[in-house]
């Protein structure tokens, strides 16, 4: 194992090139940008905890959702894909069975002490929670635990639905992992230790995408029918073979006050379940359910039965995109993706808040995205909805286009460029 300062000689004469090519690509200057990002990295560490001190570089990628929005807490089907968004750690082991680590753009430092590893009522809402609960997930699981400092650095975009909070968890988990544990633990534990990080000490009711997301890389599919054993399929998939690009653009629109919007959406689902006497609608018999649209509408009102539609078809939909990438009939799949957008819009109905239909972002950037791409690319909202960013799937030769608009209307630098990533989370230094 090389020092940090070895290190960072080795990243600035372009030995992982060929490492950061993989997991970033190679368009013009990101190889560049990549070198810089890792050596500041590399410094800073340095000047925490020494350059001489053994060192690895760890890395897990945000995530877009793709397909199945709010399916998956009725344990249902979602698609979602990591990006090369990503946070990077890098990692040196102690003695003190203590983790420092140390993230650029917060104050202090989080110190974890791993022999108290029930949870500290006054870290909810912090990362040393998210540190302490992924500590003892690993733990809870058989797992062995140690120290180490780190320091850490992201480009997931903070707020912005692609997950910048996950993506921490799981790297955290995945140092554990192969510091500690030689790697014993799959891409899914690690997922799942992280959710019990977020949802035990963090204090935030998360479902289970994201984490799986951010840890298995790609594009997956995850099946919630036992959403304590989910079904994960990965795929890889190359936009740019197609000539196409991710987009996703942050409408800025605000989420405060929205809590109980988002919890309607699952409150209404499950209502609908309950009316059949199942707890979620992954287990409720569809025919049954059209069958007696007239006595659920009657008891539940008219919004409970279109998300109850969005949630069958969307599930279905997760499925189908998967298979479209999988068989290469990419005008399928950009079919389904604008299919499933305008069943959250219009079935799901969480493209603005009824409560200020003043504030109509999302939808704002959704008509716009289709009347620049309609016939040639696709275009949806990701994630909770009611404000924050969507999605499109943008030819090249309208990327420039289509960027301008979107920058011209919700500010500069709104619309950003991505590319799926086919590596979840892992050890740069040693794994690719």
């Amino acid at each position: 194992m090389s020092t940090a300062k070895e290190l960072k000689k080795e990243i600035e004469r372009g030995v992982w090139d060929a490492s950061l090519g993989k997991l970033y690509g190679r368009r013009a200057g990101v190889l560049e940008r990549q070198r810089a990002r890792y050596a500041d990295a590399l410094d800073c560490f340095a000047a925490l905890y020494g350059g001489e001190r053994e060192a690895a570089i760890y890395s897990a990628p945000g995530r877009t959702e793709i397909g199945g929005n709010h399916t998956d807490h009725n344990h249902g089907v979602v698609m979602a894909g990591a990006v090369d968004l990503d946070v990077i750690a890098v990692v040196s082991k102690n003695t003190d069975d203590v983790v420092r680590v140390k993230s650029k753009g917060f104050d202090g430092r989080d110190e974890v002490k791993l022999e108290q590893l029930s949870p500290v009522l006054a870290e909810q809402g912090r990362s040393a929670a998210l540190i302490r609960g992924v500590a003892a997930g690993i733990a809870k699981q058989g797992g062995v635990l140690g120290g180490f400092d780190a320091y850490t650095t992201s480009d997931v975009l903070r707020g912005s639905g692609l997950s910048s909070s996950a993506a921490f968890e799981v790297v955290i988990g995945t140092v554990f992992n192969g510091e500690y544990n030689q790697g014993r633990f799959s891409a899914v534990d690690i997922a799942k230790i992280s959710q019990y990080a977020e949802n035990e000490y963090f204090g935030k009711p998360s479902g289970l995408m994201d984490q799986t997301a951010c840890s298995v890389g790609s594009v997956i599919t995850i099946d919630f029918r036992d959403p304590a054993s989910p079904v994960v399929e990965k795929v890889d998939f190359d936009l740019a073979k197609h000539d196409y690009c991710l987009c996703i653009t942050d409408t800025k629109g605000s989420h405060a006050s929205l809590t109980d919007e988002y919890a309607a959406v699952r409150q209404e689902m499950e209502a609908v379940a309950a009316y059949f006497d199942k707890s979620v609608l992954r287990e409720v018999d569809e025919s049954a359910f059209y069958a007696d649209i007239a006595g659920v509408r009657e008891k539940l009102g008219d919004r409970a039965v279109l998300r109850a539609i969005h949630f069958f078809a969307d599930s279905r939909r997760a499925g189908a995109l998967c298979s479209a990438i999988r068989e290469d009939r990419f005008e399928d799949f950009l079919e389904l993706i604008v299919a499933g957008g305008h069943s959250s819009f219009e079935y799901n109905q969480n493209a603005y808040s009824a409560k200020n239909p003043r504030e109509q972002g999302v939808s704002l950037g959704l008509a716009l995205s289709q009347h620049i791409l309609e016939g040639y690319g696709a275009w949806r909202l990701q994630g909770g909805g009611f404000a924050g960013t969507i999605q499109a799937f943008v030819p090249v030769h309208l990327l420039e286009a289509y960027r301008a608009a979107m920058d011209s209307v919700f500010g500069e630098g709104s619309c950003y460029v991505l590319n799926v990533r086919n590596y979840g989370a892992l050890c740069v230094t040693e794994a690719l």
